[in-house]
């Protein structure tokens, strides 16, 4: 099914952000924004697959290269470079721009940035984590509940270990990332996946499938949403 008028916002165009970008393009996704701050490297080769070496070798934004890789790939996609972060100032302005955000950055700020932001704008968003050989996707619909902090809570005091330090094994971002293309088609499809995680273990070659339950006390989603309440204060017109 082809889906021309969608547009669909990809945050962390690395491991799981390649590979989804791909997806999208092929499914027929009208418009895909790439919002990234980084370059590329050599270390990326094995895993962020829009990449090339001479991509590495003269250290190009990640969202130049994978733009330029994607409008060669399937011609007459729409690409949207955002060559920054996602940050607090322009995070929900931004998702509003689109129908719906994947995210797959490799940082927790940025993760629970995302989910603040959708929740506030009221754009559905997948979420998509890997870590050595386990991944975990993670589908929040435009109510923004159940949502990323109803299951992750808070962001780790110390940053956590995310694969930029911990690591990544290659083709387990890619199973990630189908993981997370699918949910994401079924919602610009109609379909009600909303709370749906998907983990899959590279090890034992397991994926599963399961639904979230939402927390009453949730402070994005919960009665009363302190979070989302406050970010939406800080966007509102002067």
């Amino acid at each position: 099914m082809s889906r021309p008028g969608a547009r669909v916002l990809v945050v962390g165009v690395g491991g799981i952000g390649c590979p989804a970008a791909m997806m999208l393009a092929r499914a027929g996704v009208g418009t895909i924004g790439l919002c990234d701050d980084d370059e590329v490297d050599a270390t990326n080769l094995h895993r962020q697959i829009l990449f090339s070496a001479a991509d590495a070798a003269a250290r190009r934004p990640k969202v130049e290269a994978a733009a330029r890789a994607l409008r060669a790939w399937q011609p007459g996609v729409d690409v949207e470079v955002h060559d920054t972060r996602l940050l607090p100032g322009v995070a929900v302005d931004r998702v509003r721009g689109y129908d719906l955000v994947l995210e797959g950055a490799d940082n927790f700020a940025t993760k629970f940035l995302a989910a603040d932001a959708c929740a506030v704008a009221g754009v559905p968003i997948v979420q998509a984590s890997a870590v050595r050989w386990v991944g975990t996707v993670l589908a929040v619909g435009a109510a923004g509940r159940p949502c990323y902090r109803c299951v992750f809570e808070e962001e780790p005091e110390e940053g956590g270990e995310g694969c930029s330090v911990a690591g990544v094994m290659g083709p387990v971002v890619g199973v990630v990332a189908a993981a997370q293309v699918d949910l994401a088609l079924a919602i610009l499809d109609g379909e009600s996946v909303e709370g749906q995680i998907v983990t899959f273990d590279g090890r034992t070659e397991v994926l599963r499938r399961r639904s979230a339950a939402a927390r009453p006390d949730c402070p994005l989603c919960g009665n009363p949403r302190r979070i989302a309440a406050a970010v939406a204060s800080a966007h509102a017109p002067a």
